[in-house]
């Protein structure tokens, strides 16, 4: 009797030891950084159209949301699987080291600066800073900016550069954010908006602005964006252009850049050969 005794409560705790092990795995498995039954977290931007935006439906579209899909399931995750993470421009390094995303894909820069704190892929677009104006506009070329109203984000180094550089005369307007720039321009209150011209084709893009606004198709800047990586992990750096590459030769990113530039005529670059910059 006694036997038996011992018998089932070594039972009892083999069954516990079990359960926990289990759970134990199941914990990892959430956490696993490929596919399986885990999630990825990925950074993008919630509030460019175009590029990165949250829909009021709560789903997510842009190009950068359709090429962190795109690399997502090439390291093996189902756009189920993708936990989007807003991720602004002050806090992409900080989310990357403290490990709040796996990667970002955010309209971000590539520059020696930022790659002291974080790595990069790609790059997977060359922007450049631009001017949008109204379809009908004379506005060609910077100089035609100079007496003209010139509208940015508060703290952007983009209408600056223009106000210092190129049009001196040109009065700086700035706003929170290009929303109220792009309601600026279809008002009339301003002429130009400036920042990298995918970002202004995204606006120009929305249902409610479609046909009313043109680039100037003007390159005063090279932009190129990458997608962020923690630094060291050059495991993931290497897995995600090799993403890059498959996404440009079976047609994908060609379709992307249609899809979310196009209504804006947005005349966009060729796809960059990974690893090299455009200066």
């Amino acid at each position: 009797m006694k036997l038996r005794k011992v018998t089932a409560a070594s039972a009892v705790v083999l069954a516990l030891a079990l359960s926990a092990t289990a759970c134990s795995s199941n914990d990892r498995k959430d956490e696993g950084s490929s596919g399986g039954g885990g999630k990825v977290k990925v950074g993008i931007k919630f509030d460019q159209p175009g590029l990165g935006l949250k829909q009021p439906d709560g789903s997510f579209s842009g190009f950068d949301v359709d090429v962190a899909t795109y690399v997502a399931k090439e390291l093996g995750y189902k756009p189920s699987q993708i936990e989007w993470v807003e991720t602004k421009s002050a806090e992409r390094e900080n989310a990357l080291a403290h490990g709040d995303v796996k990667f970002i894909v955010a309209t971000y820069s590539i520059n020696d600066e930022r790659k002291q704190k974080v790595d990069f892929a790609g790059p997977y677009l060359l922007a450049h800073q631009d001017l949008l104006v109204k379809a009908d506009s004379d506005i060609s070329k910077g100089t035609d900016l100079n007496g003209k109203k010139l509208c940015s984000v508060a703290g952007s180094t983009s209408a600056q550069n223009v106000q210092k550089t190129i049009a001196p005369k040109a009065a700086l307007k700035e706003n929170a954010g290009y929303s109220e720039c792009i309601a600026g321009l279809q008002s009339g209150a301003v002429d130009a908006v400036t920042t990298d011209d995918s970002i202004l084709a995204g606006f120009a893009s929305q249902d409610n602005y479609k046909g009313q606004f043109k680039l100037a198709g003007l390159k005063l800047s090279n932009e190129n964006y990458g997608i962020g990586v923690k630094k060291g992990d050059t495991a993931t750096v290497d897995k995600i252009n090799s993403a890059l590459e498959k996404m440009v030769s079976d047609g994908s990113w060609d379709a992307a850049v249609k899809k979310n530039f196009g209504p804006a005529d947005y005349k966009n670059e060729p796809a960059p050969k990974i690893g090299e910059l455009v200066k």
